[in-house]
């Protein structure tokens, strides 16, 4: 099966190297998470996947096709960020239709649209409201509704339900497995939370200290588990912590 997006050996410096390289491959519609130590490029890696900043060397493929920092011609990649940067002033149902605005929809078919993006994310009946008068787990379903919006070919996700109550997040990990049973979109989801990539995601690509690398890339499918995977996986952390803290390079 041809990959749907393909990382190939993608490095980023600043005023040093946060990510040395780091090569994996996404099938459509698979739900990758991404895991590692604070500070290790996670983020960053995210946004090179998503053309928001370039890589200092190595490329993504999406679809076959080089992603270009800036230039989202022909190509459609929806973004949820841990703030959900709605815009106070518009309803939940004008957020979501103002991403539509560049793809050329009449009115008519972007309210349409916005209407039933807004459904697939449980918030029928709230299509009125604004930012300011609904939750903050309710403002992450508009924000996902959004980037669902333009019916990316990958959905990113960075930490996004990290500002949420322990009760919300477990609620919205629920809702963003079952947008991606209904819709079958490839997801990328960036977290710190070791229980949540174990809970949601079917690929686990785990991080190293950084300058990063792919330390490990583990198959979620039951096969090891699911007590015995998060000890595996605090056990990286922990290492890679440690290492980042003593300096050691990565063998």
């Amino acid at each position: 099966m041809a990959l749907k997006l393909q990382v190939a050996g993608v490095g980023k410096d600043y005023l040093i190297p946060v990510i040395d390289s780091v090569a994996f491959g996404v099938e459509a519609g698979e739900f990758v998470c991404v895991l590692g130590p604070n500070g290790c490029g996670k983020t960053t890696l995210l946004r090179i996947i998503g053309g928001l900043e370039p890589a200092t060397r190595g490329e993504v493929l999406l679809d076959g096709k080089p992603v270009v920092a800036g230039d989202a011609h022909d190509r459609k990649v929806g973004v949820v960020f841990q703030e959900d940067r709605l815009l106070p002033w518009m309803t939940l149902a004008e957020n979501v239709a103002l991403v539509l605005k560049p793809l050329g929809l009449s009115p008519a078919e972007r309210r349409a649209v916005a209407r039933r993006q807004l459904a697939l994310a449980g918030l029928a009946g709230f299509e009125t409201y604004y930012p300011g008068r609904v939750s903050g787990g309710m403002r992450q379903r508009a924000a996902i509704a959004r980037a669902l919006a333009i019916e990316p070919d990958v959905l990113l996700m960075d930490e996004p339900f990290g500002a949420l109550d322990a009760q919300n997040r477990r609620i919205m990990q629920n809702e963003v497995r079952r947008i991606w049973k209904e819709t079958g979109r490839t997801i990328l989801f960036v977290t710190h939370s070791i229980e949540e990539a174990v809970a949601i995601g079917t690929t686990l690509v785990m991080m190293s200290a950084r300058p990063a690398r792919i330390r490990e890339l583990i198959t979620n499918d039951g096969a090891i588990p699911r007590g015995e995977l998060i000890e595996r996986l605090n056990t990286m952390i922990m290492e890679e912590v440690e290492r980042q803290q003593g300096g050691a390079p990565l063998g």
